[in-house]
């Protein structure tokens, strides 16, 4: 690789503008200073830095031709935004040089550099999962660019770049969802669909139990419930939202785990969705519950509380009995064949996390008129995944009945 001829070390980092230190600019040079956007992706698998957005358009008109994967370089360190004690462990920390695939230029002039990402490969999520919490936390990012070589720009001649700002964050799908919190201090992201005449569909998205707050470390972001899987995303993308004739999506955020308390969570999040049946154009009669893992469980809870509200359930990899042996029963049969809700039950015969046979199956034997999605892996696009993140397919509307996929089967229930 050539000898960088201009580098920024950042100094801090995370969402917002950050200050640091730099070198001088190659001899002959004009010195200029550009902030720079993350841009991010939420794959499968949790969201990864894609790209990184160099605001050079200001600079003027860069030649195409004076830009090459090798003009920058990019290197990249994530650390936990909260303290990690002793002989805890962090998944997911990284100190890595990111390689650059292709630079290009967008729309309006700005440098693009792409980078190498995958389902899998470590060194650019945005998450860590700390061991003893049980919990994921959105890393602080600090990404450093070294320039190699001159951009050319029209009317100015070789240009080296001398500081390098880092910026925020940005993530489309993530952002479309608005902060909000209720009455009574739960956080919950909401995305709203475009505004046409008539009522619309609510779904609830309830999240798995690495997403929940960690209220010990005062860690309540209300960010991982988006950043983790495309769980709530789904639901937002352009096929679903025309599935759904435009649905409202809401991403309640635990202040721990749901099965810890799920009787004292289940009026919490009825609170939420009440108030927003309110506020919005929301149809009654069409507002559906959905979760994973923790939230599979909550998905049950809250139409075992209360039956009258939902149209359709969809509780994934859900916990029914005690994952804990000799501990207490999530769900009673008692309560399973009192659902009335119709409800689909989806998870995966090799999910050693929440074993299928007492959990899904077994609600699925006792719930009235349920259906049912055993895979035998949890397999997309080529990348097995644990067994656990049957979610996924649920993600991608592939479960199916006699030809009819699961969105479709929710957008046609009614309560």
């Amino acid at each position: 690789m050539p000898a960088p001829i201009s580098r920024r070390s950042v100094l801090a980092a995370g969402a917002g503008a950050v200050a640091g230190l730099s070198l001088p600019a190659a001899a002959g040079a004009r010195g200029h200073s550009v902030r720079f956007t993350l841009n991010a992706e939420v794959l499968d698998g949790g969201e990864q830095v894609t790209s990184v957005t160099l605001d050079t358009a200001r600079l003027g008109r860069v030649d195409p031709a004076s830009l090459t994967a090798a003009t920058f370089s990019v290197h990249a360190k994530a650390t936990s935004p909260i303290p990690i004690a002793a002989g805890d462990q962090i998944f997911s920390e990284y100190d890595v040089d990111r390689a650059v695939t292709a630079a290009r230029l967008d729309r309006r002039g700005n440098v693009v550099l792409d980078l190498s990402y995958a389902e899998g490969q470590t060194g650019g999520g945005t998450l860590g999962y700390i061991l003893s919490r049980g919990r994921n936390v959105q890393l602080d990012l600090v990404y450093t660019i070294t320039q190699h070589a001159p951009l050319v720009v029209r009317g100015r001649g070789a240009v080296t770049i001398d500081s390098f700002a880092q910026g925020r964050l940005s993530n489309p799908e993530v952002d479309a969802f608005g902060y909000h919190t209720s009455r009574s201090g739960m956080k919950y992201r909401l995305y709203a669909p475009d505004r046409r005449p008539g009522k619309r569909p609510l779904i609830v998205w309830l999240h798995g139990g690495g997403e929940g707050a960690s209220l010990p470390d005062d860690y309540y972001d209300n960010e991982t419930t988006l950043r983790a899987n495309r769980g709530a995303l789904g639901f937002a993308t352009p096929e679903a939202q025309r599935i759904f004739s435009a649905a409202y999506v809401v991403a309640p955020q635990s202040t721990s785990f749901w099965l810890e308390d799920g009787p004292r969570f289940a009026p919490l999040i009825q609170e939420i969705v009440g108030d927003l049946a309110r506020r919005y154009p929301i149809d009654r009669d069409r507002i559906h519950v959905v979760g994973c893992s923790n939230g599979g469980y909550m998905s049950l809870k809250m139409t075992t509380t209360y039956p009258d509200v939902y149209a359709a359930s969809v509780p994934i990899c859900g916990v029914v009995t005690s994952l804990q042996p000799g501990g207490p029963t999530m769900i009673t049969d008692a309560e399973l064949v009192a659902i009335s809700t119709p409800t689909w039950l989806v998870a995966s015969r090799d999910d050693t996390t929440v074993p299928p046979t007492p959990n899904t199956v077994h609600a699925h034997d006792l719930i009235p008129g349920s259906l049912m999605s055993l895979y035998d892996t949890v397999t997309w696009d080529g990348h097995r995944f644990p067994g656990h993140w049957s979610w996924i397919y649920v993600a991608r509307n592939d479960p199916s009945v006699d030809g009819t996929h699961i969105w479709q089967w929710m957008a046609q229930q009614r309560r």
